[in-house]
């Protein structure tokens, strides 16, 4: 169980900093900066996260659960908040195209990484 979860949060560092690669309007300082940006994450996604799909359950509903996506962002700039200048996200625009793609990279490790290992 440990094992996956520091696998998970190694992973989710390395999204980072690909989504770091990608765009000039995302900046993270380097490979520790973004293993504590994974660590806040992990935080934010226990504590906040729930109580952000609960109060908006109404949109997510209708929107078929693509309003996750934004929540997905919402946490993203609430960790940028927390980590102040080593973790910069432009704007709001920027945090939602770097949640999917951050998404996207992470499923595909995980099922290739932590499904094999674990």
């Amino acid at each position: 169980m440990l094992v996956r979860w520091i696998l998970s949060l190694v992973i989710y560092a390395v999204a980072l900093i690909a989504v770091d690669q990608l765009f000039d309007s995302f900046h993270i300082d380097g490979f520790t900066t973004a293993l504590i940006a994974s660590f806040v994450m992990s935080i934010l996604n226990i504590l906040v996260r729930p109580i952000l799909i609960l109060l908006t359950l109404p949109i997510t509903f209708v929107t078929l659960g693509f309003f996750l996506i934004v929540i997905n962002a919402i946490t993203l700039m609430l960790a940028q908040w927390i980590m102040g200048d080593a973790f910069v996200i432009d704007n709001f625009g920027i945090a939602i195209v770097a949640a999917i793609i951050i998404s996207l990279i992470t499923m595909i490790l995980n099922r290739v990484i932590v499904d094999t290992v674990t």
